[in-house]
């Protein structure tokens, strides 16, 4: 591979960064996409001194929000150079604590929404029209979660899993793949906060059939594979790395 043009949302940090690591290694340009300029442009500078300085480039949204999206898309499209992968990995749980009132939880469902489904949907359909026919990868990320919850945030992921199948029926024809990689329990991320006790740590590795966590890199590298050209008979498919926490789905 080599000398693609690889877009990351959520590119900042763990499994974002990681998989944008694994392209710029290949010889890839990346785009990362996220909220947080200060993230972006570490990330995007560290890329740059590792893999040179044209490697990198980053542009700071709100991916749930349309406008936004727009201007990335004109950041991105700039140079009128076909995308040929796109990651759609932003997101995270944005559940906050609730007192169990209707509006509460409503309140919880609709930040997922908005943080995962919006995110990943709203940056695909804009960047659609510019993916490389035939040839272009779409991989997003869902989640162990999506089969088992919680609940708002595992809904939101099980969204993104139908989303990949009926994309992959739309653009298949067209020579594009859709898919969608799942991770189980992930160290090494800013996604649990707080919660990443050394209890709450030893009680997710447990579930796992092989007694370890898995890590950002790990997840990387079934993105690479997925969105590589010897993966173009693999479209519309959930594919799951979790240590065997779920068997078989």
């Amino acid at each position: 591979m080599g000398g693609r043009r690889v877009v990351v949302s959520g590119g900042g940090t763990g499994i974002g960064l990681a998989t944008a690591e694994v392209f710029a290694a290949d010889g890839d340009r990346v785009v990362l996409l996220g909220r947080r300029e200060d993230v972006l442009r570490k990330a995007a500078d560290g890329l740059n001194e590792r893999y040179g300085q044209a490697t990198a480039s980053w542009h700071a949204a709100d991916l749930a929000d349309p406008e936004q999206v727009d201007a990335a898309r004109e950041f991105i499209v700039a140079d009128d150079t076909p995308v040929d992968v796109l990651v759609a990995n932003a997101g995270g749980n944005a559940s906050v604590p609730h007192d169990g009132s209707l509006a509460s939880v409503a309140d919880s469902y609709r930040r997922n929404f908005d943080a995962n489904v919006l995110t990943a949907v709203l940056l695909t359909e804009a960047l659609l029209p510019r993916l490389r026919r035939p040839g272009g990868r779409i991989v997003q990320l869902s989640s162990i979660a999506s089969l088992r919850g919680p609940g708002a945030y595992g809904g939101s992921k099980g969204w993104i899993n139908t989303y990949t199948y009926d994309l992959a029926q739309r653009v298949g024809a067209e020579g594009i793949t859709v898919n969608a990689v799942a991770p189980g329990f992930v160290g090494d991320t800013e996604f649990f906060g707080d919660r990443a006790t050394p209890e709450f740590v030893a009680a997710r590795v447990s579930q796992s059939l092989t007694g370890q966590p898995g890590h950002p890199a790990q997840i990387a590298a079934a993105v690479r594979y997925v969105a590589s050209p010897e993966a173009a008979y693999l479209t519309g498919q959930l594919l799951h790395i979790n240590g065997g926490a779920a068997l078989g789905r």
